[in-house]
């Protein structure tokens, strides 16, 4: 028996990205152990950070009856309150899960447009989704939500634990915890942010681009009339990228403006900090006061080269960092946590076709690097420099174009994310809307977290699948092809008619029949 040491120092260099692997585990971190010292299996999968997408994860993996443990180093949650947007794809998401009615009631609804580099442009008409709007919620809101709803579906979760240090071998992984305490579960997911304990124990490399500047964001009052506001902006705005203040009602603004080197970055900025900076950039600090919360960001770009090492995995922001413009950054961790969790759960359950856990930094990862990219050109069309400036205002002028904004949009909002599927209509791959069914709404259908065979014209059957896969037949289905397969995350993993091609499909993504 082998298994890989890992303690509070990271390998020195990238190794585990470079030598050959036994069963996933890189041999040169390997290294024997007895099943003497091997702490008691006290879960299927620890979570390391209960985030968004940690506690998503859990409960995911709860659906299928996994056995979930998150460790949180904090022991409490968050007090700043922080408001984050919801975007169109994660919105679905929430449907799908029965979620979304509990949410929204926290929630302030705004259009989606105007998402990509703050430019100004309405939302595209007929976006295709029931839920295209963007939905402001604090983010304290949101985190306890998710992690009320892990635990309702049986996660445990512990706070003021911090994972120090792991051992994996082929049969599980040892957890070592800041006390010293041991626990020791099947698999480990570092859903820990962008400083992951887990990802540097596990010696993924993190490339990308460092911070090059630095910016102030904040929600706050102001003590001068809106039309002061607005003037300032129009005439600020054509000189400083990224700056502005938005209403977001009740007096509340949101704030953002250059931080050039304003305070300690050690530390987080101060009112005094903002008011600098606005007297500095627009000549008054419009008398702002009573902050929500405070903050600061560079503009750091990385992407794990990995997603996975044997029985470790990485998800959200420890896989990937980037500017919050946008507004991208939790969506992408929760969507992450759909992707992986339906396929860990098959993993552990023992369904799992081979290659089906390979395939979640197969789709994730291209599009955790699309968004890195969308970034960066938000980033440089938010400088001051002519040539930035000069683009942007080329590409404010092309958004005027309905297929211009719609792409932007559907991008941001992740709506527009196909995985390769192979060859076959542009819906494979996609994810299917919450379209009209005679029992309601798709998604209603999906909350369980199973695979789902939509068939309009009655002949098929799920079959042997059928303890993974519900059945609905419709032929009044808003549906522009025969049958569609649907996978727990709403992608359309099949579309057709033919039993035969189906069932190879159906082994494909949910293993083989039952007997």
């Amino acid at each position: 028996m082998h298994s890989q040491q890992v303690t509070a120092e990271p390998p020195s260099d990238d190794r585990a990205g470079r030598d050959s692997t036994v069963g996933g585990v890189p041999e040169v971190l390997r290294s024997p152990v007895s099943g003497a010292d091997r702490a008691p299996l006290v879960s299927d999968v620890i979570i390391a950070g209960c985030g968004p997408t940690g506690a998503m994860l859990a409960a995911e993996l709860r659906l299928h009856d996994v056995r979930v443990l998150v460790l949180e180093k904090e022991t409490e949650p968050a007090s700043f309150v922080r408001i984050v947007g919801l975007h169109i794809r994660s919105l679905e998401l929430m449907a799908m899960r029965g979620l979304l009615e509990r949410v929204v009631r926290y929630g302030r609804r705004r259009p989606a447009g105007g998402l990509f580099a703050a430019i100004p442009k309405p939302v595209p008409k007929g976006l295709d989704s029931a839920y295209a709007y963007l939905l402001g919620i604090p983010q304290p809101v949101i985190e306890r939500l998710l992690e009320e709803h892990a635990i309702e579906r049986g996660a445990q979760v512990r706070r003021g634990c911090a994972v120090v240090g792991f051992k994996q071998d082929e049969e599980g992984v040892t957890v070592e915890l800041a006390d010293g305490e041991q626990l020791r579960s099947r698999y480990l997911v570092g859903c820990d942010g962008g400083r992951s304990t887990v990802r540097k124990l596990l010696g993924v490399g993190f490339p990308g681009e460092p911070s090059r500047t630095e910016t102030l964001m904040g929600e706050m009052e102001v003590g001068v009339p809106q039309e002061e506001i607005a003037a300032k902006m129009t005439e600020i705005g054509q000189i400083h990228q990224p700056f502005w203040l938005r209403p977001f009602g009740g007096g509340i603004y949101s704030v953002v403006v250059p931080a050039a080197g304003v305070g300690d970055r050690g530390k987080p900025p101060t009112l005094e900090d903002f008011r600098q900076r606005l007297r500095a950039v627009a000549g008054t600090d419009f008398g702002v006061h009573s902050p929500r919360w405070l903050s600061r960001f560079g503009d750091a770009t990385r992407l794990a080269e990995r997603y996975r090492v044997g029985r470790v995995l990485l998800a959200g922001d420890a896989a990937h960092i980037h500017p919050p413009i946008g507004g991208q950054g939790l969506n992408l961790g929760v969507q992450d946590a759909f992707n992986l969790g339906w396929k860990l759960a098959a993993q552990i359950r023992g369904w799992a076709p081979e290659t089906l856990l390979d395939t979640y930094q197969a789709e994730r990862h291209p599009v955790a690097g699309d968004v890195l990219d969308n970034t960066r050109a938000q980033t440089e069309l938010l400088s001051a420099g002519p040539g930035p400036q000069a683009v942007r205002r080329l590409l404010t002028e092309l958004m005027d174009l309905d297929e211009v904004n719609r792409y932007l949009i559907e991008k941001i909002t992740a709506i527009g994310v196909r995985y390769d599927f192979g060859e076959g209509p542009d819906l494979l791959g996609r994810r299917l809307r919450d379209i009209d069914v005679e029992q309601g709404h798709l998604y209603g259908l999906l909350h369980r977290g199973r695979g789902l065979l939509l068939d309009r014209t009655g002949r098929l059957t799920a079959g042997g699948w059928s303890d993974r896969v519900d059945y609905l037949a419709d032929p009044t289905a808003e549906l522009d092809v025969p049958c569609v397969l649907l996978r727990p995350d709403g992608h359309v993993a099949w579309i057709g008619d033919d039993q035969q091609d189906l069932d190879g499909h159906l082994s494909r993504w949910f293993g083989e029949p039952a007997d």
